[in-house]
């Protein structure tokens, strides 16, 4: 668990202590706790949720409206409840009126945050437009299937049309995929596009495995293919936002049509390439006759093309700071006091490595309980709330692993550079830790060096040429912490 801070503070006296509470309660009362009771209500209810006011230090806000309260109770000992669902005011779509009757779940499901005002209205005529043309694709779907002779040996129509249901139902199947990517992990691209671009490909690469054993259990046609056509949907959600992404890296002159015009020049040069060689390959009798040669010669381009993504991925130079270029360019900066530039930090940084196994190890979003450990200390509370004042997070080391972490928690209001700040506190605190000495010293320590270290860092990554304006580092909003400057 998280270290025990210990730090004495000098005793206010009673008195002090007392009225302190009492102007501070009536000043947060409207904003932070419960509604007074009105002169129906029974005193006692009333001078409970009083002294929840007086006593309360900190409120954790959840992404799905509810809270949780820490206090003091009358023996000074830190407890925590939790409330019902408030009001905060979420995202700038999320306190829009028209929408106030959709759960928030759905809302974050299905809309982006801080879209203009003709972004709603757009999608609800793009809904049914959509539809139409699908209807229209199912129709089509039983007209090709006629022409290349489905049904014909029947002389009926309905073994095209259950042809035709079949391959439209697995087409309908595999849309799912895009709908749980877009949903769920819709924030995810703009950080690292390259990275999900990659894994698109290997998603994809999965799924057409399914596709191609069909040929050897045909009877199973559609359960292979609707799987096959569901991963290969998974592998589609995360390639097209990704790739909207690298395009808008290219539009440097606000040119984003153009270039993704161009690029469909270049995909359907392309694709016209592969299609003849792919013919000349099925027009080998070896290869077509012989399903170990056709899965051995798939296994072979599908590598190549891996490898060439792989490629094509690693050459691209962003000048926009993410959480894998914050790393490497904090390390830089602590260690050298020098920040590498952007050529060099996007040919080190990794494309494939995932965030969990990164060292050191930073978990955001860890609960206050957990943050403070078992034993619930107020002085420990009362420490983190004075160390971070002018910060809008909480950091402690984990010293319950042997490997080093850290746990964040984010205030209310925090930005893009809190998570930055957060991430060089990190990196100087891991190359400075030492175990042997007081932990709250060594985290006070490491905010001193960062009031003069994190001001050079910025100055060094815009002589470097990084865009200091663009720093894709979102605020994990899980869980976020509201301050009460109770004490």
């Amino acid at each position: 668990m998280c270290s025990s801070l210990h730090l004495s503070f000098p005793a206010a006296s009673p008195a002090f202590e007392s009225s302190s509470r009492n102007r501070k309660c009536r000043r947060l009362q409207r904003i932070l706790c419960f509604p007074l009771q009105s002169s129906t209500v029974e005193d006692g209810e009333n001078e409970a949720n009083n002294n929840n006011c007086r006593n309360a230090i900190l409120v954790e806000r959840y992404g799905n409206g509810t809270s949780r309260r820490y206090v003091l109770d009358d023996d000074s000992q830190l407890k925590s409840f939790p409330e019902e669902k408030d009001d905060i005011k979420r995202e700038s779509h999320m306190s829009d009126v028209t929408l106030s009757w959709l759960p928030y779940t759905v809302k974050d499901f299905i809309l982006p945050a801080g879209f203009p005002d003709d972004y709603l209205q757009y999608m609800l005529l793009q809904f049914p437009t959509n539809i139409t043309g699908w209807i229209c694709h199912t129709l089509v779907t039983s007209s090709l299937l006629k022409a290349v002779g489905v049904g014909s040996f029947t002389g009926s129509t309905a073994a095209a049309s259950a042809a035709a249901i079949r391959w439209v139902s697995k087409d309908g199947i595999g849309a799912l995929g895009r709908l749980f990517i877009g949903g769920r992990f819709g924030s995810l691209f703009d950080g690292d596009p390259k990275q999900w671009r990659m894994y698109a490909d290997f998603i994809g690469s999965a799924g057409s495995i399914f596709d191609l054993i069909t040929q050897v259990y045909p009877t199973y046609f559609l359960p292979l293919a609707s799987l096959g056509n569901l991963t290969k949907a998974v592998a589609r959600g995360l390639k097209d936002p990704s790739s909207r992404v690298i395009q808008n890296h290219f539009a440097i002159s606000g040119n984003m049509g153009e270039v993704a015009a161009k690029e469909e020049v270049w995909e359907v040069g392309a694709q016209w390439f592969g299609l003849a060689l792919g013919i000349l390959i099925l027009d080998t009798p070896g290869i077509v006759k012989s399903f170990p040669t056709l899965g051995l010669t798939w296994m072979s381009m599908r590598l190549l093309h891996l490898w060439l993504r792989y490629l094509s991925l690693s050459v691209l130079k962003f000048d926009t700071i993410n959480l894998k270029r914050a790393r490497l360019l904090v390390k830089s900066h602590v260690l050298r006091s020098s920040v590498l530039g952007c050529v060099d930090c996007n040919r080190e940084e990794n494309i494939l490595s995932l965030e969990t196994f990164t060292k050191p190890r930073i978990t955001f979003c860890v609960p206050l309980e957990e943050m403070i450990g078992s034993e619930r200390s107020v002085a420990q509370v009362k420490i983190l709330v004075k160390l971070y004042k002018k910060e809008k997070y909480f950091l402690v080391v984990n010293r319950r692993k042997k490997d080093f972490e850290v746990f964040v928690s984010f205030k209310v209001g925090a930005t893009s550079m809190s998570v930055l700040r957060s991430v060089w506190q990190t990196y100087w605190l891991h190359e400075n830790w030492g175990s042997s000495t007081n932990a709250s010293d060594q985290l006070a320590q490491s905010l001193r060096e960062m009031e003069v270290g994190f001001e050079d860092f910025m100055q060094q990554l815009k002589l470097a040429g990084w865009n200091t304006r663009q720093i894709n580092l979102k605020v994990p909003r899980e869980i976020s912490i509201d301050e009460i400057d109770s004490f």
